[in-house]
């Protein structure tokens, strides 16, 4: 075989597969994927619900805040146990479990109806986004026992698009619905999309995963401290891992961007008219879940496949929504805050996946639970804080929704700076890893390069 041929067959085996291909060769990727489009759109009409809800019933931003935080918290508290139970049982059925009891959870919102009960709102929050946080890290981890590796971007892409998708339809049809048959209809709708997902689950086949060594049973070992503790001491190793690790709870500090898409809607652009702010706020949510489609679209065709480009991209990608944030924050046209909002995004859903697909390829199958649910804390934990500050500068300081945004805008900038002043601490780690992944990607970076 010449050279030119074995060049090409190498470049053939790790180039990534279409969106279609995809779908249409792997039914069990195919049935995880509807999963999450039923489920999220639901999720979406149920989201905007729960904001246009809580402002009637308290007429304050900081209501959208603190349901913002009740979303977070449940992931870091959490976090350590759901990483355990992710690696140490069945993932379709972690999946299955969370999808069933969410249905139940969500028809709670269907008895809030006067001010004294806005606890209940935070209440049955925490408790939906609790059992979400059993859910995100088994399918997280489970993705690369669905899909062959050169398949793995394609996979992220297309779970992130799909998600973007979902907020563009169901924040566009869920503020037009919420106003026009109420805010029943939504959660009910909700339910009914967790029990789809969960079929769809059922009849996934995941590979046997290898059994785990017998050791002594302990008070630590059955509370899953001892795995956690493990897990720990895998990153604490392992600094291209925790590079990638620590990538979306930098984005979470920049948060606080999601109360204020709610209070733009509301109080900066209501274009719904007096009484109808969901339509507002359905909007602006639009533009960003678009913003977060076009992202990992256009980054998979001038990115994937390299890892130094994909953590070029990483980078890049922080400085660039920082600055239309900044742009949004300014922007008094709400044709060009819509159209700055979606780039915004684009930046942000960019490097979401490209961190997704770096952890996945880097991180062994017994750990990958731990380490997604360890990212998910970290980053709710952040998401959190940064939405409780958003409130405070609003409503105990005083701060303008714009001058807030401006701010978060200048943050979001930094961890980009961070990640290229030290990539040549975390990055010169070697060899490239030792799972079969990371050979995969490794064989992709000298291909390409």
């Amino acid at each position: 075989m010449s050279s030119a041929t074995g060049t090409q067959a190498r470049q053939n085996a790790v180039a990534p597969v279409g969106y279609i291909e995809l779908l249409r060769r792997n039914r069990d990727f195919r049935r995880v994927w509807l999963g999450q489009v039923v489920s999220q759109l639901g999720d979406w009409f149920d989201t905007i619900a729960v904001y246009t809800l809580a402002l009637r019933l308290t007429g304050s931003g900081s209501s959208i805040s603190l349901i913002l935080v009740a979303r977070f918290l449940p992931s870091v508290v959490m976090g350590p146990l759901s990483g355990v139970v992710a690696d140490r049982f069945n993932r379709r059925r972690v999946m299955i479990v969370s999808d069933l009891l969410r249905a139940v959870v969500v028809l709670g919102f269907l008895f809030v109806r006067r001010p004294e009960q806005v606890w209940m709102i935070y209440a049955l929050t925490v408790l939906q986004l609790s059992l979400s946080s059993f859910f995100e890290p088994a399918r997280t981890a489970a993705i690369p026992s669905l899909v062959e590796e050169r398949e793995l971007v394609t996979a992220n892409a297309l779970s992130s698009i799909t998600w973007s998708a979902m907020l563009t339809l169901g924040a566009a049809i869920g503020g037009i619905a919420t106003d026009a048959f109420g805010l029943r209809a939504a959660f009910v709708l909700d339910s009914l999309t967790y029990l789809v997902s969960a079929l769809l689950v059922v009849s996934v086949r995941l590979p046997k995963r290898p059994p785990r060594a017998k050791t002594k049973l302990t008070l630590g070992k059955a509370l899953g401290i001892t795995d956690t503790l493990e897990g720990l001491r895998y990153v604490r190793r392992r600094r291209r891992v925790l590079a990638f690790l620590l990538v979306k709870p930098a984005w979470g500090l920049g948060g606080g961007i999601l109360s204020l898409l709610a209070v733009f809607g509301e109080r900066v652009f209501p274009v719904g008219g007096p009484g109808r702010v969901a339509t507002g706020i359905g909007i602006l949510f639009t533009a960003r879940g678009i913003g977060t489609a076009l992202g990992p679209m256009l980054a998979r065709r001038v990115a994937a496949g390299t890892r130094a480009a994909m953590q070029s991209a990483i980078g890049i990608s922080f400085i660039f929504a920082g600055v239309f944030y900044v742009a949004f924050g300014v922007s008094k046209n709400f044709a060009l805050a819509l159209v700055v909002l979606a780039l915004a995004h684009m930046g942000g859903s960019t490097l979401w996946v490209f961190s997704t697909v770096l952890l996945q390829s880097s991180v062994e199958d017994e750990f990958r639970g731990r380490v997604f649910a360890a990212e998910m804390m970290l980053m709710t934990l952040a998401m959190a804080a940064s939405n409780y500050a958003t409130g405070v500068a609003m409503d105990s300081f005083g701060y303008s929704p714009r001058a807030v945004t401006v701010a978060i805008g200048i943050l979001f900038t930094m961890p980009g700076v961070v990640w290229f002043l030290t990539r040549r601490w975390w990055d010169k780690e070697a060899p490239w890893g030792k799972g079969k992944g990371e050979r995969g990607m490794e064989a992709g970076c000298e291909i390409i390069s």
